[in-house]
């Protein structure tokens, strides 16, 4: 049977968010969980929602991982926290997943401690649901490297496909590359070489993705950088409570606007659900050698019962294993930017060979033309 591991203890209303949002799920969708933190507080927190002890199988862990510490301090100095317990329990088998509404920097560097890289994957990363007006988009990385190279980016790609082709049920979805314009000569080095190499691909590339376009909708998986991907996650967040506060100040203005909600309030409620990232709840950190989901800080316990839900999808369809296949498929392409690579793919084949070879003969004839015999 499916269970997912859950730091009790992470995120801004932990525990009690954390436990109503998995005792939801139990209910609700029938998924057991295995509660991760202080037993005495989950505990305490099932019994004020009237559900038996037993409900959860519950594991001890006397260190939390708090909101904006150092992650490489916290990896070393908090052996024992909710975080690293919980993802031991995936590494162990115990468990097919974990998610974690805690600090995300400290999720990432206990991620890669414990679960470490899947085979071939550089860098893992974190892919976030983007609301546009075609439903949504799954942009990654949104904040775990801030500085990748071309052959994180183009991973990153590949694995956001594979994401949304297997999770949302979208076949060949669209890719496309964070830029500042369209054009192909647009952006810094980075760009330009990853560029080449989504070219390459045998994915469904659609160019660069200017910032202006990024909730029309128009892509399904926008590959960028964790500064600028967290940034537009971070904007788009705002932006939603920003046009609720406004809705709202305008509706108590007047009776005639009241009268108007009282006609809207149906749309007006699909949008605030297609807005709001408690409706996901997670954010699958992609590329670790086991499952794991990262919720906002702030997930109450319907984003948390939800974060679950979404958890659980991604195990039901062995989305690492098929990570893994197309990840081993594009080896040679992905490597395809790097200098080395390069290099020692030429001389596999036999073209510096080729070359070397005719540039000494270029260079002996130059030297013949300059010293004839005599």
């Amino acid at each position: 049977m499916m269970k997912i591991a859950i730091d009790a203890m992470g995120g801004d209303n932990a525990p009690s968010a954390i436990v109503e949002g998995a005792l939801d799920a139990h209910r609700e969708e029938g998924i057991e969980s295995v509660l991760v933190g202080e037993p005495e507080r989950i505990e305490a927190e099932l019994k004020r929602l009237g559900a038996p002890k037993d409900t959860f199988d519950i594991r001890a862990a006397s260190q939390v991982i708090g909101m904006g510490e150092s992650p490489t301090k916290s990896v070393k100095s908090k052996p024992d926290s909710s975080m690293r317990v919980a993802l031991q329990l995936v590494k162990d088998d115990e468990a097919q997943a974990v998610f974690s509404a805690g600090d995300t920097g400290g999720a990432f560097a206990t991620g890669l401690a414990v679960l470490q890289r899947m085979p071939g994957v550089q860098r893992p990363a974190i892919a976030a649901l983007i609301p546009t007006l075609k439903g949504f988009s799954v942009m990654l990385d949104v904040g775990a490297n801030l500085t990748p190279r071309a052959q994180h980016l183009f991973q990153f790609g590949v694995m956001g496909a594979v994401y949304t082709e297997e999770v949302f049920k979208k076949p060949a979805p669209t890719v496309g590359l964070l830029n500042v314009g369209g054009e192909d000569s647009k952006g810094t080095d980075v760009l330009k070489s990853v560029h080449e190499i989504f070219v390459k691909s045998d994915l469904n590339f659609v160019g660069n993705v200017e910032g202006s376009t990024i909730f029309q909708g128009g892509t399904d998986v926008i590959v960028c950088d964790g500064f600028a991907g967290n940034v537009a996650l971070k904007v788009s967040e705002s932006l939603s409570e920003m046009l609720t506060t406004l809705l709202r100040e305008q509706i108590v203005g007047s009776m005639r606007s009241k009268i108007g909600y009282m006609f809207l309030q149906n749309g007006l409620k699909s949008m605030r659900q297609r807005t709001d990232y408690s409706e996901y709840g997670a954010a699958p950190l992609l590329g670790l050698g086991g499952i794991c989901t990262i919720g906002h800080g702030r997930s109450n316990s319907k984003a948390v019962k939800n974060a679950i839900r979404t958890t659980a999808s991604i195990v039901k369809v062995d989305l690492n294993a098929k990570i893994q296949t197309e990840i081993d498929k594009h080896i040679s392409i992905q490597r395809s930017g790097d200098v080395g690579w390069r290099l020692w793919n030429q001389i596999r084949t036999g073209i510096f060979y080729e070359k070397v070879t005719e540039e000494e003969k270029k260079s002996g004839d130059e030297e013949d033309e300059g010293n004839p015999p005599s």
